[in-house]
């Protein structure tokens, strides 16, 4: 079996935040993320950030009484630091990896094909957790969104995408969706790769991926944009600034608590409420 195969056995858990997670109050997303962890060691990996000042201490502080104290930060100056036998030794020492927020181009730019992307990859494969917020969590997909307007429908021509870490494979992943008006850039990146599965995360929301499922956690909703079935689109054909037009697109809308099957494409069947409710009333009459 090759090393590519053996990577591709995934085994682990995948913390992916639509950005501006909870980190004072209730903190359900984290809270999630230390109870995967069990204690163990993380690496906080402020790589996207041009100015990685305060993102470490802003999630030692919200992770302590969690649980979470064996925490390292991990951050990359120049590519050639992917290398440093100190930083590699910290990733093999840990249980789990947290990508902060900043620019998800520098993530791919300074540790793509590195041996710092291997044990990220290692520690994912043995069964860890590997979270990114914004940033972080663009990065995970095949394919990451790193330019494109917000708040308009889209115009053919206006998003650029770049190469993602892929631990998430047949996806695109967008961040703070709805806060920023997203779903136009989104169905655009849906029309040039309709092989892959549009995911819109919010803020303060996440998915936890794990057995090809993920499970929505958090405060706002999880869009899944699918282009499998589309009969028509003028991605294609259209002058450079033409308005985007699609057929036949499939749209879910998840919120906490929801589930979706990432190899039918369907989310998972939840049992009507009212219906079991009803059927406990009649049992006990």
């Amino acid at each position: 079996m090759s090393d590519e195969s053996k990577t591709d056995q995934r085994q682990g858990v995948l913390a992916i935040i639509g950005g501006h997670e909870d980190r004072k109050g209730e903190r359900v997303i984290l809270r999630e993320f230390a109870r995967r962890l069990r204690g163990q060691k993380v690496i906080i990996s402020t790589v996207a950030s041009h100015e990685p000042e305060g993102y470490f201490d802003g999630y030692r502080r919200a992770l302590d009484d969690l649980g979470v104290r064996d925490l390292t930060e991990l951050y990359i100056e120049d590519r050639s630091e992917a290398r440093d036998e100190e930083k590699l030794k910290e990733l093999e020492e840990a249980a789990g990896v947290f990508f902060s927020g900043g620019d998800q181009l520098r993530i791919h730019q300074q540790i793509g094909h590195t041996p710092i992307e291997r044990l990220v990859r290692e520690i994912y494969r043995r069964g860890g957790v590997v979270a990114g917020t914004s940033a972080g969590a663009a990065a995970m997909g095949e394919i990451m969104l790193v330019e494109g307007a917000s708040r308009e429908s889209h115009r053919i021509g206006d998003i650029k995408m770049a190469p993602g870490l892929a631990l998430l494979r047949g996806v695109i992943i967008d961040q703070h969706f709805a806060q920023r008006g997203r779903i136009g850039r989104l169905l655009g990146a849906v029309a040039q790769n309709p092989q892959l599965l549009g995911i819109g995360i919010d803020e303060d929301t996440a998915i936890f991926v794990e057995g090809g499922k993920f499970t929505v956690v958090g405060n706002g909703a999880v869009y899944v944009v699918d282009g499998a079935g589309v009969t028509h689109s003028n991605i294609a054909s259209a002058k450079q600034e033409s308005v985007l037009s699609m057929y036949d697109v499939r749209l879910h809308v998840l919120s906490s608590g929801d589930a979706f099957d990432l190899t039918t494409r369907r989310p998972e069947e939840v049992p009507d409420v009212r219906e079991s409710h009803e059927r406990e009333i009649q049992a006990q009459g």
